[in-house]
């Protein structure tokens, strides 16, 4: 009988404010009002909408030929006279979204506490 009196006394108890399983179920029910939450969130929305750019880093030249309706020898010419940078990777060439929203407003910038996109 010793060893079943020891072995009770090998189990630490747990300090809950309440019993377990209640506290169990107020973790429950404060994980599913937070997931709950997740869903009611609305969308982020630019507060400028530009046609055809979308939020991401880095666009490849056909697309920003595509943005500024001209062709590639355009795009290649302004990289020449700096107006944008280009980055290569591996044998791709890719835009900054900021360089393209420079040259898109370049004499009209928005006020400097808006953002742009999301």
């Amino acid at each position: 009988m010793s060893n079943v009196e020891k072995s009770e006394k090998a189990i630490a108890p747990m300090l809950f404010p309440c019993e377990p399983e209640q506290f169990l179920e107020l973790i429950r029910q404060i994980v599913r009002e937070e997931v709950g939450n997740l869903d009611r969130t609305p969308p982020m929305t630019s507060i400028y909408e530009t046609p055809g750019l979308t939020l991401k880093p880095l666009y490849k030249i056909a697309e920003v030929c595509q943005l500024f309706q001209v062709t590639k020898p355009t795009i290649h010419s302004w990289v020449r006279s700096g107006k944008i940078r280009r980055f290569k990777v591996k044998s791709r060439v890719f835009f900054l979204r900021e360089d393209i929203e420079n040259l898109l407003f370049q004499g009209e910038r928005p006020n400097s506490g808006t953002q742009l996109f999301g």
